[in-house]
């Protein structure tokens, strides 16, 4: 952030957990997970409204949001949220794939994996999600090989298997089946690096990714 008093908000709400962080990116990132189940849209304003304190609304300057895949209410939830805070306070928002904010979640959590990372998740009907990300040097971006989209197991498994062929370097999979919102943090970083480079998208370019037809998992 430009000024050490504006802070970042990252909202994860794919998931029945509720993952929000909140950011300087100077002296002062927090972070929280509650596992509230279906009972998100209950909870999540009252979290919100006490997660954020010795800080209020107006220190805001960023708004970063998980995107999906995911759950639909959940994310459809999460996103609303963050639009509304938006256009209230007339701040950019970011919305940031599950999946990208998974591959680097991983990658920092080992810096020893490979820069390329496929991440999968499981979907509705028997499907998955999946995408293939390369994490840039010095963990400076991240840029899909693979956007997110829906596969048939048997086609994800034929375009894994193909991976060699198609990006000729050492791969990593990742499965992500539980416990996403951790990864709030990668998708309050991964918003801020875009936000360094001058994308400052207005609330109303935020939108969910489903994926699939809106069926609730």
């Amino acid at each position: 952030m430009n000024n050490q008093q504006k802070y970042a908000l990252g909202i994860h709400t794919t998931t029945p957990e509720l993952g929000l962080v909140m950011s300087n990116f100077v002296d002062d990132t927090r972070s929280q997970v509650w596992n509230l189940g279906r009972d998100v849209s209950s909870h999540i304003h009252q979290c919100l409204v006490d997660f954020i304190l010795p800080q209020s609304w107006p220190d805001l300057q960023l708004i970063a949001v998980a995107k999906g895949p995911g759950g639909f209410t959940g994310t459809r939830i999460g996103v609303v949220i963050a639009r509304t805070l938006g256009q209230q306070l007339n701040i950019p928002v970011l919305a940031i794939s599950t999946l990208a904010a998974v591959a680097w979640h991983e990658k920092s959590q080992d810096t020893h994996l490979p820069a390329t990372i496929a991440v999968e998740m499981p979907a509705q009907q028997g499907k998955v999600f999946g995408a293939i990300y390369q994490i840039n040097v010095n963990n400076s971006g991240i840029k899909a090989l693979l956007a997110d989209q829906v596969f048939t197991l048997e086609s994800w498994q034929e375009t894994l298997n193909g991976l060699p062929n198609d990006y000729p370097v050492e791969y990593k999979l990742i499965r992500a089946t539980s416990n996403l919102a951790v990864t709030v943090t990668s998708i309050l970083h991964l918003a801020y690096l875009d936000w360094q480079q001058g994308k400052n998208s207005p609330w109303s370019d935020s939108l969910p990714y489903y994926g699939q037809q809106p069926v609730d998992g």
